[in-house]
């Protein structure tokens, strides 16, 4: 990464206080109704894919079902600006969890029972987290995961659906390989000579996402995919 040292930073971020936000707190509701009329006004499929601008997202989890009690663990998201990556310009926090924490979870991901319990609660990140994203899209790798999450959040929380566009890595690597439909982050980044770092993070997956997003875009475009749009189309064509 170009900024200072990744975990150096995490730690950095995670001592940073939220404000204790409340869901129903006026400024917030105000903030969602004006989110919700911004991303109502979605022309995005039209623009140049050099120019687009995103925010590509990774979440850790401790389950897969948030309608069965899973529940997000940390958000990480890092900015695409007129197509190239803000190294500068991330977010990261991780999110209260009170419940102990499967041994699976821990070692897959490097979480802390602790900093869990300590952490913000949902509402508060959430808030933060659609301050720091705005109306612009998201990119995600096997997004599915994501819009889950965030969709069953946002009813539970605002009692609204979630609108974010929401662009999967998929939708362009099928197009270069389209034999392959879903494909480990890692294995896509290690055959496009992007070196793994910081694995199963919420922000070092957004950062591999990112490098891996703005590397298929350069190959999309030399099959003819200058827009989303032009994406849709070629993706409607495969078998």
């Amino acid at each position: 990464m170009a900024f200072e040292p990744f975990f150096q930073f995490v730690r950095k971020l995670n001592q940073t206080r939220f404000g204790g936000l409340q869901t129903q707190d006026s400024k917030s509701m105000a903030f969602m109704r004006q989110l919700q009329k911004d991303l109502n006004q979605d022309r995005l499929i039209q623009t140049s894919l050099n120019q687009m601008s995103a925010v590509v997202v990774d979440i850790e989890t401790t389950g897969f079902s948030p309608d069965n009690g899973d529940q997000i663990l940390s958000i990480g998201a890092v900015k695409i600006l007129n197509g190239r990556i803000d190294h500068d310009n991330y977010f990261y926090s991780l999110i209260q969890y009170e419940k102990d924490l499967a041994s699976s979870i821990k070692h897959l991901t490097g979480l802390k029972e602790e900093e869990l319990k300590n952490a913000p609660p949902l509402a508060d990140v959430l808030m933060e987290f659609l301050k720091y994203t705005e109306s612009l899209p998201f990119i995600a790798h096997h997004s599915n995961h994501e819009k889950r999450f965030f969709q069953h959040a946002f009813w539970q929380l605002y009692r609204t659906s979630f609108k974010h566009r929401v662009f999967d890595t998929s939708f362009l690597y099928r197009i270069i390989d389209t034999v392959e439909h879903s494909v480990r982050l890692e294995t896509l980044c290690e055959k496009n000579q992007i070196e793994v770092k910081h694995r199963h993070h919420a922000l070092g997956d957004a950062m591999l996402t990112a490098k891996l997003w703005v590397c298929y875009v350069e190959k999309v475009k030399e099959k003819g995919c200058f827009t989303m749009q032009d994406v849709y189309e070629k993706l409607a064509k495969l078998p």
